[in-house]
Parts: structure tokens; C-alpha cells; sequence
């Protein structure tokens, strides 16, 4: 298994990466960060930052477990050069391999469960010999662990605009559960979410029915946001052939609450499936509503 804290090398074709190694957590195990800089980087310029997660999958597929990748240098980088967005920095945070599932449940919705419910849930298996959950479910942990570690190391050592306008989140699955909660959770932290492949059903059966803790929270919390950018996706083929329905339930909140119609967005790919490959081809969609320069 791949250690928390074993840092892979990855290869970038656009930018340079950086490791920060091992990188300490009072809240969680700790990790390493694998940290983005553009092409053009120096250290005279101001950057805005794009925290990630699943942060091994981004940059290069010799490096990850199925052999696929965001393309994010790739992606980001052309779109920096072409000047179709402002420069950023990707900080890339690696999940917790088999804890994954327990770091970026969003944890209120979970305890909102009934205790039988939740016992339920932590009862079933991913493989054979491993549970969906191998811990207890700690998501507000991992995003005090952003908030109060990773924000404040990078604002201190690297060229970057300090602030919550300046500080975007991004992540694919279980990866887009957690974006949208830590910005619910901490909206004063964050200038947006980047949500795509949102894995709207929480565990790998609809018959374990936890979509409503999920809707019922964002339904009570999202009057906290008020110009945040709110991004989501979804396919409609392998695991993204559940979302759909899903996804139709979410926007009908952000419809219902009024959310500013040029402040968020939730589109459908026909025929897109569950993969990094997918989400590298509709990357830049994303990255442009997060940091397109304004038109003059």
C-alpha cells in the first residue's frame, strides 16, 4: 500500500512541482503536499491558489495507481499562457488511501444518522477484506487540517494573495463532497468550489439512501455562502450514471435559494464516465469560471 507520507515524483510538462515532505498535522496523519507553480512562476508575482484533493492523481498518470491524471499542468498551464486565466498555484493534498472514504464523508451529514444507520454504514466492505470506513468518520478534522495548516504554511512561503478571495477548492467524487462541505463549513475562508463528479449517493449503493442527510445540509447551510463560485459536473456512464437524479435534486436547491445564476454552475457531460481521463478533458471548464480574467 502506498504510505501517507511517501511523496511519488511526478513528472510536469507546464510549471515545475514542488514537494513539501513530510508535512505535519496536528488533525490528521500526516501527509506530504505536492505543490504546483505555473509556467512564468517568480517569486515578484501574487498567485491565487487551488487546493486539491486526491492530490497523487493530478499531475502524472506514471505516478498513480490506475495510470490515469487530471492533466492539471497541462491543462492549467495552456490556459495560463493563453491568458484565458488569471496564474494560480495547485496545491495538491494526497487522500488517505484506505481512511479516504472516512476523511471526506462530510461528517455532519453522517451523524445526522440515525446510530443504527451509522452503524450500518460503517459495517460495509469495499473489498473483501476491507471496510468502505476504516475509521470513524473525520472530515472536519481534514478540513481544520486546510483551514489551519496547509492555508496558513503556503500564505507563509509562498508568492500568493492572501485572503479568502484568493483560495479556491477542487476534487472529483468523494473529492467533491468534500469541496462543497469545507466551503459550507468555512465560507470565509474560501472563493469557491470546484465539485465535479460529485459522488452525490456517499456510499456505492443507492439502497443505502444517505442522499438526503447530504441535501438537507446544503439545504439549511448554503444562505452562508453569498458570492462564492459553486462548480458542478457529472457523466452520465460508470459510477456517474447515479448522479444525474442526484445532481437534478442540488441544483433545484441552488434555484430555490435564489443563488446568483453567474456565481454558480452545474453541467452535464452525456456519455462521460467516472475517470481522471474524463475530468481532464472538461477541466479547463472549470478552472475558467474560477479564475477567467474578466473581459475588458
Amino acid at each position: 500500500p502506498v504510505s501517507y507520507a511517501n511523496a511519488p515524483s511526478p513528472n510536469v510538462s507546464k510549471g515545475q512541482i514542488e514537494t513539501v515532505q513530510p508535512f505535519k498535522s496536528n488533525y490528521i496523519k500526516d501527509r506530504f503536499l505536492t505543490v504546483w507553480l505555473p509556467p512564468g512562476y517568480t517569486k515578484q508575482s501574487q498567485y491565487d491558489v487551488l487546493y486539491m484533493h486526491d492530490g497523487r492523481m493530478l499531475f502524472d498518470a506514471n505516478s498513480t495507481w490506475n495510470k490515469q491524471e487530471w492533466r492539471v499542468d497541462e491543462v492549467a498551464g495552456e490556459l495560463i499562457e493563453q491568458g484565458k486565466v488569471r496564474p494560480f498555484i495547485v496545491v495538491g493534498i494526497p487522500n488517505a488511501v484506505e481512511n479516504r472514504h472516512s476523511e471526506f464523508f462530510p461528517q455532519q451529514p453522517f451523524e445526522s444518522l440515525s446510530p443504527a444507520k451509522q452503524q450500518a454504514l460503517y459495517q460495509i466492505k469495499k473489498f473483501a477484506d476491507q471496510p468502505l470506513f476504516a475509521s470513524k468518520v473525520y472530515s472536519d478534522n481534514y478540513s481544520l487540517f486546510i483551514v489551519k495548516e496547509v492555508i496558513p504554511y503556503i500564505e507563509a512561503n509562498y508568492p500568493v494573495n492572501k485572503g479568502a478571495q484568493h483560495r479556491y477548492l477542487g476534487g472529483s467524487s468523494m473529492g467533491g463532497l468534500i469541496s462543497w462541505y469545507t466551503l459550507l463549513n468555512y465560507p470565509d475562508q474560501f472563493a469557491g468550489a470546484i465539485n465535479m463528479s460529485t459522488h452525490w449517493p456517499g456510499t456505492f449503493s443507492a439502497e443505502d439512501n444517505i442522499f438526503p442527510a447530504f441535501k438537507q445540509y446544503i439545504t439549511a447551510n448554503l444562505h452562508k455562502l453569498s458570492n462564492q463560485k459553486v462548480y458542478f459536473d457529472y457523466g452520465d456512464s460508470t459510477l456517474d450514471a447515479m448522479y444525474p437524479e442526484l445532481q437534478k435534486q442540488i441544483d433545484k436547491i441552488f434555484i430555490e435559494q435564489q443563488y446568483p445564476k453567474d456565481q454558480w454552475q452545474s453541467l452535464y457531460f452525456p456519455g462521460a464516465d467516472h475517470t481522471e481521463n474524463a475530468w481532464a478533458k472538461r477541466l479547463h471548464i472549470p478552472l475558467e469560471f474560477m479564475f477567467g480574467q474578466a473581459k475588458p
